[in-house]
């Protein structure tokens, strides 16, 4: 296509986005997308319904609905498309959960399926860990066939070489309900809930228990000894301590650090505790999750958390980057929003940041304790048009950001995401290794990136920033053998290069430098037949890059954007690229809906509905601007 064709065709579709943009803003300003991680949470929430004895029949049926409606034909659930099968962990949960809103009998030719496929992928035992601590919650599976973390962990004090907070912030909240309900081998069956006894196959047998190490185990022995506290009350008050450390990170919706299965896991723990079903923690922690559904727009999905103000954040800078003026009353509100989102107060962040002072921003709408460094360089981008010179409100919130942003630097020059240097190695040793990439918060490619490319572009720093030049020596120091990077965030190494490219050159790294013409040489040999790029959540889990098979919308934008960003606006791969973004942007099916965000590797995966929306607009944008349209 002549490229006067290809700028009026971009310029066209910049509009359309635009224009829907703008039509969905809400009246606070805000911008609320479907944060959607497929039927698991559907389960869950019914789960909890039911054991909670709220008789919410309505709002269960529609939950049902959604979970029906993404069941194979194989009776599996997938955690996406192309998942091999079925996720055996995802099916048990649905299964579990139709049983429970009724709204299906085991004797159904659908639940059949979902048996049979249950049955020869070898039960509940062969499952995720997550799914056997519900299924042990509910009484169907043995606490003691799950590895546990000591409680006495919690009391250890900060300062010891093996304490709690080693863990990140968001393993806390999930492991804190977990050790209280492990060590009270608390479980809560329903009288006349269903058996799942069907589930496990005959002679099946969990696998040997990953015991905790011997080394470990003393370590924490010995500091429980340092403690010179009467060995009868350690437990007592290893629990009592939980439920404080639980009860003070309760977000103003009465959700656990706003997040699902943290609350989930917190209201088990609370009834173990002694609290009763009606408490007001428990009724508002249950309020607080319903008011995190969103419809899809066929149907009511529980959401694990609300991505509101990332969403907000991202569509305000791109909106601006399409040429939107900061004066045009939809980014006045959006910043008005965000200036209202921003921490004032400190969080267990200050831990291992001392120096931070509050100033960053968090990814949900209700989130005031715990912010990242992804969502507050992403407020700060979208507020940075209106922080000319750092005066007036704006410019105090952006300074006070930035400053926050630079002192959540790790000490090997990379960025985290929550915390800082919670990089150490004991956590690794924890009878859990699917969840060992949770465990800890360590330099991200993709984080580190991002933050470079807004110090860059938006901060005015460079190379001779010692922060700039740490955080790029990082980079090159992990960029992978094929020229990638992998993304920790985003699905995969298309989000991770895409994140070091524009991050490097945006500091001052030029487009020949080898790093980065090592990672336009793998973009280009990736590149679909139909100009688009495209990488399976396969590639999480693997550790590989893995191709999709078919080009989606985010990650063509990111690969065109990263080669932007290396200098190559007029080449025929970009054209290509421009071309194959446009087209997919009329489509509706699974190139729309397929999961580009991560949260565990083989195990969490996200829709973001705003993502087919951002991400192009952003390339589009940056296209038009690599051709001398404004």
């Amino acid at each position: 296509m002549a490229k006067r064709g290809l700028v009026e065709l971009a310029s066209g579709k910049i509009k359309d986005i635009r224009s829907f943009l703008l039509e969905t803003q809400e009246r606070d300003g805000s911008w609320h997308f479907c944060f959607d991680t497929g039927a698991s949470m559907d389960a869950y929430m019914i789960i909890l319904l039911r054991h909670l004895n709220i008789m919410d029949e309505i709002f269960i049926n529609e939950l049902a609905r959604r979970i029906l409606s993404m069941q194979e034909p194989s009776g599996a659930w997938k955690l996406f498309y192309d998942e091999p099968e079925g996720n055996l962990s995802v099916t048990i949960e649905c299964y579990y959960a139709l049983l429970l809103a009724g709204h299906r009998k085991k004797e159904d030719p659908v639940m059949q399926k979902a048996r049979e496929f249950i049955l020869s992928r070898g039960g509940p035992h062969k499952a995720g860990s997550l799914t056997k601590v519900v299924l042990a919650l509910t009484g169907h599976y043995s606490w003691d066939d799950l590895p546990g973390v000591p409680d006495e962990l919690i009391l250890l004090p900060e300062w010891f070489p093996v304490n709690f907070f080693d863990l990140v912030s968001y393993s806390r909240v999930h492991s804190a309900p977990l050790m209280v309900c492990s060590s009270l081998n608390y479980s809560l069956k329903l009288p006349d809930g269903p058996s799942l006894s069907d589930l496990f196959p005959a002679g099946s047998r969990r696998d040997a228990a990953v015991e905790m190490p011997e080394r470990l185990a003393r370590e924490i022995e010995k500091g429980v000894k340092k403690l010179l506290l009467p060995r009868g009350i350690i437990k007592s008050l290893a629990m009592n301590k939980l439920e404080q450390f639980m009860l003070a990170r309760i977000e103003w919706d009465g959700t656990l650090y706003c997040y699902f299965t943290s609350t989930f896991l917190m209201i088990f723990a609370l009834l173990a505790l002694g609290y009763d079903r009606h408490h007001p923690v428990i009724t508002k922690a249950y309020y607080g999750l319903k008011a995190m559904v969103c419809f899809t727009g066929l149907f009511f999905h529980q959401q694990e958390t609300t991505s509101t103000v990332w969403d907000t954040a991202l569509v305000s800078y791109a909106l601006q980057e399409s040429g939107l003026a900061p004066s045009h009353s939809a980014i006045q509100k959006a910043a008005a929003y965000l200036l209202e989102k921003q921490h004032t107060r400190n969080g267990d962040w200050k831990i291992h940041n001392p120096e931070g002072r509050p100033g960053g921003w968090g990814f949900s709408h209700a989130n005031t304790i715990n912010p990242d460094v992804d969502d507050t360089s992403a407020a700060l981008r979208a507020l940075h048009r209106m922080a000319v010179n750092y005066t007036g409100v704006y410019g105090g919130a952006y300074r006070a950001g930035l400053e926050w942003l630079l002192t959540m630097q790790n000490d090997d020059g990379g960025w985290p995401a929550f915390e800082k240097n919670t990089g150490k190695k004991w956590p690794e040793l924890l009878p859990m290794p699917e969840a060992i990439p949770v465990l800890t918060d360590p330099s991200a490619a993709d984080l580190t990136g991002r933050t470079l490319e807004f110090l860059g572009n938006y901060a005015g720093m460079s190379l001779e920033r010692n922060e700039v030049r740490k955080g790029v020596e990082w980079l090159l120091k992990h960029q992978e053998k094929d020229g990638s990077w992998y993304g920790r965030w985003g699905i995969a190494y298309i989000y991770g290069t895409w994140a070091a490219v524009t991050g490097l050159t945006a500091v001052g790294i030029k487009p020949h430098h080898p790093a980065v013409s090592r990672a336009v040489d793998w973009l280009l040999a990736i590149q679909n037949p139909d100009g688009g790029w495209g990488e399976s959540c396969l590639s999480d889990s693997d550790r590989r890059y893995v191709p999709l098979g078919f080009s989606t919308p985010s990650q063509t934008a990111w690969a065109v954007d990263a080669l932007l960003a290396a200098g190559l606006a007029g080449t025929p791969a970009v054209t290509r690229g421009i071309e194959a973004l446009v087209r997919l942007m009329e489509k509706n099916g699974v190139e729309a809906s397929y999961p580009t965000g991560a949260g565990l590797p083989g195990g969490f995966y996200i829709n973001y509905h705003s993502y087919r929306f951002i991400w192009p607009l952003l390339a589009l944008a940056h296209y038009l601007r690599s051709q001398g349209v404004d």
